[in-house]
């Protein structure tokens, strides 16, 4: 929900700043008449006065701008005093930070000005506009219609009378009927509420109405402003996000005090919680609404344990469709993106470690020789998530240091390849005897395990990982070395989950080994599903993702077969894919129907 520091009064524990004080300069005789005396009936006179001096060096005789704002219950009887005879005097109290004022209180010892001024300034005392205009008579003095008369003007007269003569009250509500805010963090509520600096400007002076023509003593000792208590009652600035604040640019602890900076909850930040705190910048940071009591908390960004903070674009925000806007910043342990969700170049994904882990990304081992140069993206030096390098023609392994069988004559521009059916010496390109004669078959990718090539059933994963004395074998060239593991289609709902995002009936023309990646020209012949890659019934390309540890792409995909292919899509490059997650089936009538069944009735 949203938050409310609680309200308290703005004034205490700060002392106002005044244009005069008596006795600054030297001890003054002034006159008063005693206050029981001017709170009876004014027809009965002022009584008797009593003249007394002020000192402002003078602890027992001074009546200094700080008595104004001390505790009124402990020292009901401190006030302070202007010069004599001071006509335009002013009380301004600075605060070190933002508040929000709900009202103020001003008692008056002496009689109220019969005209005065409330401002306040929310940029430090650079510019001020008025709150309120007081006076007797509001068209004469300011030109200003009455409130008594014309609800929600910006004067009033109720506050100027001389009468009662002592201890009249001052007093100014910053939300009124006429000032109605429902939301009161909106920027309509801060333009009225927040303020840094308020200032009262006392314009003209009045004399009590009983002091009549039986003075005796000087009238210019009567001639002063006096003020026994300035209430400014408010609370911290927090835009809807703290219940308390604290100590603001200053040290020390002092009790009773409205402090300013505000102890931020919701993940937000700043003196005012008005930002997102470092890490919490997923979405644009907002104030809490104060009329449906929405938190509108800030929303971690997704920078999986490898940022200390992350900033709002508004562009990303966009482009996701106003879910998600927030960057990581300075991505460490070897990651960037938005989300340090990936490996810098060259470096690839440990699979074995969870995203969060500082070791998720490993150092590339490519053989500066063997790697290419001209890959995907300039700066990889292997692929991001499998570490795989990316070999120059001819040339085989995960870190591209030998030849492909098939090859020969590992160097600067790879591996050349041999002028045999087989294999070759990989340093002098002579065919190896017995395979010359036997006929080369064009079955690239994939293939059968022959019967005289002996191979475990049941191979676990860590058998189908590359190890430092095992040769690469080329699928192009010996497809009968290579083995799979197909996908089966098993029920609706496994079918479903994988979301594929094609599905087609395609026969297989011919398949091309582009040394880091392999290409199949299919010819589709019906689409029983598309994405957001458009398929149209011609030739077109399917891009194997999946290598295992001989250097066979798959699954496998024979030339002149018809098949039922169901797999992923990069909508980035319009390239559909194929890999051990894609169902891959020789075409059967049945199979078709099938999965037409599924795709129009089982998947919703």
């Amino acid at each position: 929900r949203s938050c409310n520091p609680p309200v308290g009064n703005l004034a205490r524990g700060r002392t106002p700043v005044t244009l005069t004080t008596c006795g600054q300069n030297s001890t003054e005789l002034y006159c008063f008449y005693p206050d029981q005396n001017l709170l009876h009936q004014v027809s009965h006179g002022c009584g008797q006065p009593r003249c007394t001096k002020c000192n402002a060096n003078q602890p027992d005789n001074s009546h200094l701008p700080a008595d104004m704002t001390d505790d009124f219950f402990a020292n009901p009887i401190s006030w302070w005093q202007s010069a004599q005879g001071v006509h335009r005097e002013e009380i301004r109290l600075d605060f070190e930070t933002e508040f929000y004022l709900t009202h103020v209180i001003a008692v008056f010892k002496s009689p109220r000005p019969a005209a005065m001024v409330l401002e306040r300034s929310q940029d430090y005392g650079q510019t001020w506009r008025p709150y309120k205009y007081f006076s007797a008579n509001c068209t004469a003095t300011f030109g200003l219609q009455d409130d008594l008369i014309e609800e929600g003007s910006m004067c009033t007269s109720r506050y100027s009378d001389a009468v009662p003569c002592t201890r009249g009250e001052v007093i100014y509500r910053a939300l009124s009927p006429a000032n109605k805010i429902e939301d009161p963090y909106s920027l309509e509520a801060q333009d009225l509420l927040k303020l840094t600096n308020l200032r009262l400007l006392l314009l003209k002076r009045q004399e009590c109405p009983c002091h009549g023509s039986g003075l005796v003593e000087k009238p210019q000792r009567f001639a002063h402003y006096a003020i026994y208590d300035l209430i400014i009652r408010g609370s911290c600035f927090c835009n809807g996000h703290a219940e308390e604040c604290e100590l603001a640019n200053t040290t020390g602890v002092m009790e009773n005090v409205v402090h300013g900076k505000c102890v931020c909850r919701h993940n937000t930040a700043g003196d005012h919680c008005e930002k997102c705190a470092p890490l919490y910048n997923d979405q644009p940071w907002k104030p809490g609404d104060g009329k449906t009591g929405a938190p509108n908390e800030c929303r971690k960004c997704r920078c999986h344990s490898h940022a200390d903070s992350c900033h709002f674009d508004l562009s990303v925000w966009l482009a996701s469709g106003k879910r998600s806007g927030g960057v990581c910043d300075d991505c460490k342990h070897n990651t960037e993106g938005h989300r340090c969700q990936r490996c810098k170049p060259g470096y690839y994904r440990d699979r074995g470690k969870p995203m969060s882990s500082t070791e998720v990304c490993k150092p590339c081992a490519c053989q500066p020789m063997g790697s290419a140069n001209a890959t995907f993206s300039r700066s990889w030096r292997c692929h991001p998530k499998t570490g795989f390098c990316y070999c120059k023609p001819g040339v085989a392994g995960p870190n591209c240091d030998r030849c492909l069988m098939g090859y020969w004559g590992f160097g600067e521009n790879g591996c050349r390849p041999c002028d045999c059916a087989r294999d070759c010496d990989q340093h002098t390109g002579n065919c190896f005897n017995g395979y010359d004669d036997q006929p080369f078959f064009n079955i690239p990718i994939g293939g059968r395990i022959s019967d005289l090539v002996q191979m475990p059933t049941n191979e676990s994963e860590e058998e189908w990982k590359w190890n430092e004395h095992e040769q690469g074998f080329s699928a192009l060239r010996h497809p009968e070395k290579c083995v799979c593991k197909e996908k089966v289609l098993g029920s609706v709902t496994d079918f479903c989950q994988m979301k594929y995002a094609y599905v087609i009936k395609a026969r297989i023309l011919s398949a091309h080994d582009k040394g880091t990646h392999a290409e199949v020209v299919v010819k589709v012949k019906k689409v029983l599903k598309s994405g957001k890659v458009k398929i149209a019934r011609s030739n077109r390309s399917i891009y194997p993702e999946s290598w295992t540890n001989r250097g066979c792409t798959c699954p496998i995909l024979n030339p002149g077969t018809d098949y039922l292919i169901a797999g992923q899509e990069d909508s980035r490059t319009s390239k559909l894919l194929v890999n051990m997650n894609s169902l891959v089936k020789p075409w059967k009538a049945y199979l078709g129907k099938q999965v037409s069944d599924i795709l129009r009735t089982g998947c919703k």
